[in-house]
């Protein structure tokens, strides 16, 4: 099964990429963490398997998504994992700085329901369905 981590604060948000990722039938498993420490937490623990993506919103509660970036990228047993930027952030600065970090994509969430979801979408069919990784090849 594939595992996802959704690194989201807003709770609409949330919901619409839970419910892309149900239609979408990835057969996956969507862990949440709703503010960068959690993420961090989550992602740095030595008795979780790494999951398979992380969607990473940048404006997060404690630790923004930048700095939950740099430490995941720095981390010689997380860096690997591909890490695909889902923000409300279209600033030149914000999408310089992630993909200097090492993001592997940075999409800006559309406003509309429908084009948001297929984004969610397009992003699993991508990272859960056409993407090899290292360790979930």
């Amino acid at each position: 099964m594939n595992r996802v981590l959704l690194v989201e604060d807003d709770p609409d948000d949330l919901e619409l990429a839970r419910l892309a990722f149900a239609r979408g039938d990835f057969s996956s498993s969507i862990d949440v963490a709703r503010d960068g420490a959690e993420a961090l937490d989550y992602l740095l623990s030595p008795d979780r398997e790494p999951p398979q993506v992380v969607l990473l919103d940048i404006k997060l509660p404690l630790v923004d998504g930048i700095d939950v970036l740099r430490r995941v990228k720095a981390d010689e047993r997380t860096r690997h994992i591909p890490v695909v930027m889902l923000t409300s952030s279209a600033l030149d600065r914000d999408l310089h700085a992630c993909y200097e970090l090492g993001a592997n994509s940075y999409i800006v969430k559309p406003v509309d329901m429908e084009q948001f979801m297929a984004a969610v979408n397009n992003i699993g069919v991508y990272w859960l369905s056409l993407n090899l990784t290292e360790t979930h090849s």
